[in-house]
């Protein structure tokens, strides 16, 4: 595939609102760092987690996979809801944090 070099030199930054049974924000935070990404995550009053990744495309396919169909050990995902999906020219925030 010859698109598949400047896949992986794109940035993207997206983000998240996992729906379910979600717990666990540091099973994201080190599934975002082991991937090589940058962003957030925290959970919402209304029982939900939000965060946003960024870093290179295929990555952030991996970490999008990974929130929607496997979360944490003991996450029932029943929905994962991805917005504001664009590409940048360099990540905007540093570290992958969990946010209060």
């Amino acid at each position: 595939m010859s698109d598949s070099k400047s896949a992986e030199s794109n940035l993207l930054s997206v983000d998240f609102e996992i729906f379910g049974h979600v717990q666990g924000l540091y099973y994201t935070e080190k599934e975002g760092l082991q991937l090589g990404l940058v962003g957030w995550v925290k959970n919402t009053y209304s029982g939900t987690v939000v965060g946003q990744v960024q870093g290179p495309a295929d990555k952030v396919e991996e970490m999008k996979f990974w929130l929607s169909k496997q979360g944490s050990p003991s996450s029932r995902i029943t929905r994962a809801v991805f917005s504001n999906e664009r590409s940048i020219d360099k990540v905007e925030v540093s570290g992958f944090k969990t946010r209060f």
